[in-house]
């Protein structure tokens, strides 16, 4: 058991740390609202991939899985909720053109910083997909399948959370630089643009 959590373990943190939609979230959550906010979107990003694999181990996202149309339905659903936040990014740079340089961003709430990382999750099947495919992989001949899933998914879950918790400090950290306007004005547009970019290949992607 203890070898089948290790490699688990090796497989799930280069998955965890391979640069994505949940890292550009927090980054920005922390550049624009501070590090507490920063460490509750992680802890939604958390929230969501721990009932995404409870879901997993459950057997709901096999189910999932074999309706095509549930997968699509969620997939596009996800997906235009990316464009939203994309929109929304790229809005407020295109409003603020003409501000003063010192007009600070709009203040974003603890809770919708910590709903936002969790509906990322939620809305995207990949992440349910993932867990289905993966964890099977690593369960011991005889072990409990459930009991098992779990001990994976609480590894993962803290993986995630030391991962974006550092990622909270490195932003918290750069955040005088990264917060002058110019600078925030441009991070604003990258990150827009990415979160329409990973809407667009939830959608496209088979």
């Amino acid at each position: 058991m203890l070898t089948a959590c290790l490699a688990f373990a090796a497989v799930a943190a280069v998955v965890t740390v391979t640069p994505g939609l949940d890292t550009m979230l927090v980054v920005r959550t922390t550049v624009s609202a501070g590090r507490r906010t920063g460490c509750l979107a992680a802890a939604g990003v958390a929230s969501g991939c721990l009932t995404w694999a409870v879901a997993s181990a459950a057997g709901l996202t096999a189910l999932l899985a074999a309706s095509r149309f549930a997968f699509d339905a969620l997939r596009v659903a996800g997906a235009c909720y990316l464009f939203w936040l994309g929109a929304q990014a790229l809005w407020r740079t295109r409003r603020r053109s003409g501000a003063p340089a010192a007009e600070p961003d709009a203040p974003v709430s603890a809770l919708a910083a910590f709903r936002t990382g969790v509906t990322t999750n939620l809305l995207n099947p990949k992440v349910g997909v993932f867990y289905m495919s993966l964890m099977p992989q690593f369960v011991p001949h005889g072990a409990p399948v459930f009991g098992t899933s779990m001990a994976f998914a609480a590894i993962h879950t803290v993986e995630g959370l030391l991962w974006l918790g550092g990622v909270v400090g490195a932003a918290g950290a750069a955040r005088r630089a990264l917060a002058r306007p110019a600078v925030r004005r441009r991070l604003q547009q990258v990150t827009g643009l990415a979160f329409i970019g990973f809407g667009l290949r939830l959608v496209t992607e088979r």
